[in-house]
């Protein structure tokens, strides 16, 4: 017997054909989404990025305490002090630094394909940084000390759908993880309890953008998914 509150279940009921064409819609939209690395520094409506984190804020997660925060960076000055900081750990990541690098030779050569280096002009480039950060405390009252669930597959997700609302408005985006991430937390001024998860770089691809051939190469559906 339930004794908590509810409210009705509330989803459009859609004949099957409709179902199915939406779905494959969203499909063939969501497979034109690439990673990009050359940006505009056009401007973007906050419009769009406040509705692209409304959207993620309304994901599933671990007893809907919501464990997460997107700070926004369109400072200048903010934006090339993250980049200063990113780029500082990315040097030793390559070996750039004079040092021997962080990454082993294998990851190093799974990269190379991609054509990434050290250097991410791109977080100073474009309009918008959103910082994803990850909340092990909080609760839904935010107050430190309640314990989250489910953090990492909870941020996860909403990270997942904020990037696809953000690829519905028709804006780029790029996740940056540099590792490690800590500076984050001081640049973005955010408490101790959250972990800084990754950056997503948001804004209109350059005029000359271009994204790696081996970006394009995908698993086809026989090889991620199987029915039992």
């Amino acid at each position: 017997m339930k004794t908590h509150e509810t409210v009705p279940y509330s989803l459009e009921t859609l004949p099957d054909h409709e179902s199915v064409a939406r779905a494959q819609s969203l499909r063939d939209r969501l497979k034109q989404r690439r990673t990009c690395r050359y940006f505009s520094d056009a401007p973007v409506p906050p419009e769009v990025i406040e509705a692209a984190i409304e959207a993620a804020g309304t994901a599933p997660n671990g007893a809907n305490h919501q464990p997460w925060h997107f700070a926004v960076v369109q400072s200048p000055e903010k934006k090339r002090a993250i980049r200063e900081a990113a780029e500082a750990e990315e040097r030793r990541f390559y070996g750039e630094d004079g040092g021997d690098p962080k990454a082993s030779e294998e990851w190093l050569g799974a990269l190379r394909d991609l054509g990434t280096d050290a250097d991410k002009p791109f977080l100073e480039t474009a309009p918008y940084l959103i910082v994803v950060f990850a909340q092990r405390k909080g609760g839904i009252d935010e107050d430190g000390k309640t314990q989250n669930y489910y953090v990492n597959e909870s941020v996860g997700i909403a990270c997942g759908m904020l990037i696809a609302t953000l690829h519905e408005a028709g804006l780029a985006t790029l996740t940056h993880t540099p590792s490690p991430m800590g500076f984050l937390r001081e640049a973005c001024g955010r408490p101790k309890w959250e972990k800084p998860l990754m950056i997503v770089v948001v804004g209109r691809p350059s005029e000359d953008a271009t994204v790696p051939a081996h970006a394009l190469k995908k698993k086809p559906l026989s090889q991620i998914s199987s029915w039992l």
